[in-house]
């Protein structure tokens, strides 16, 4: 019998969020799910290698045994990765060549992903000619998750944010999230920096609305009607006028553009 070859391409998983990825226990799939079976792969647990940012990388040990009775010259897979939301997370891309009946093989595989995999599933390509009617009608990949709306806002407004260590804008902001875990970090000249963890599902038609209260300031606040606010220090009010002092210099903002103000207490000179 000659020794059964299999060889495994994977590309990269794709990912709108990211989101720590934990190790996954074994897995025993069984193709196709129904019928006469004719390959058995086992996954076993994902060990984490490395990791970059939001990137993860994983090995995993994988035996596949040959369960149908004739000899396998070629078939194509691609292997799909789910979440625990059933959102799917990547994609990889298994070939097997030359499989004698009865052949079991043992490989190691890597796996890049950005989030947990929580299930698997394989959708064939390429099939030998007596197994052609196993083929998917339809041969398009399921749709990647559909992102969902989200209102981000802070108080004070003005606020820089990141979602998942990405810059998305200032505050009020209307993001896009994919389904899953997810870490708004808000930042401001004068206030300590903050964040908000965020778990959305594929069943919300929209994320809602999240408000974030920034630290206590150093420095006095200016928010102003058009929606901007200031960082300083406010020298003096007038019916006319605020002067606010910003970075050494002195800054004239008419009373009728100011919306609100928040003073810090100062400490009385000595």
């Amino acid at each position: 019998m000659r020794a059964a070859k299999l060889v495994l391409s994977c590309i990269c998983f794709f990912f709108s969020l990211i989101a720590n990825a934990n190790a996954q226990s074994g897995q025993v799939m069984v193709w196709p799910a129904s019928g006469t079976p004719v390959l058995r792969f086992t996954f076993e647990k994902f060990k984490e290698v490395s990791n970059s940012a939001s990137r993860h990388n994983f090995t995993t040990e994988v035996t596949t045994e040959n369960l149908w009775g004739k000899k396998i010259p070629n078939a194509s897979f691609t292997l799909y990765a789910y979440d625990k939301s059933k959102a799917r997370v990547g994609d990889a891309w298994v070939t097997v060549n030359d499989m004698d009946p009865g052949a079991v093989i043992k490989f190691q595989t890597f796996i890049s992903a950005s989030g947990s995999i929580v299930s698997l599933n394989l959708v064939p390509k390429a099939l030998p000619h007596e197994l052609q009617s196993l083929l998917p009608s339809d041969p398009q990949p399921p749709a990647p998750p559909k992102p969902i709306s989200m209102t981000v806002n802070s108080v004070p407004q003005g606020a820089d944010v990141q979602l998942d260590g990405v810059p998305v804008g200032t505050t009020p902001k209307i993001i896009q999230v994919t389904p899953g875990k997810h870490a708004l970090t808000f930042s401001m000249e004068g206030f300590n920096t903050g964040t908000f963890p965020l778990e959305t599902t594929p069943e919300n038609v929209s994320g809602g609305s999240v408000s974030y209260e920034l630290g206590t300031s150093v420095h006095d606040t200016v928010e102003l009607r058009d929606g901007s606010v200031l960082i300083g220090d406010v020298e003096s009010m007038s019916p006319a006028e605020v002067i606010v002092r910003i970075a050494g210099a002195n800054q004239r903002i008419a009373r009728n553009k100011v919306k609100r103000i928040l003073l810090v207490k100062r400490e009385e000179p000595q």
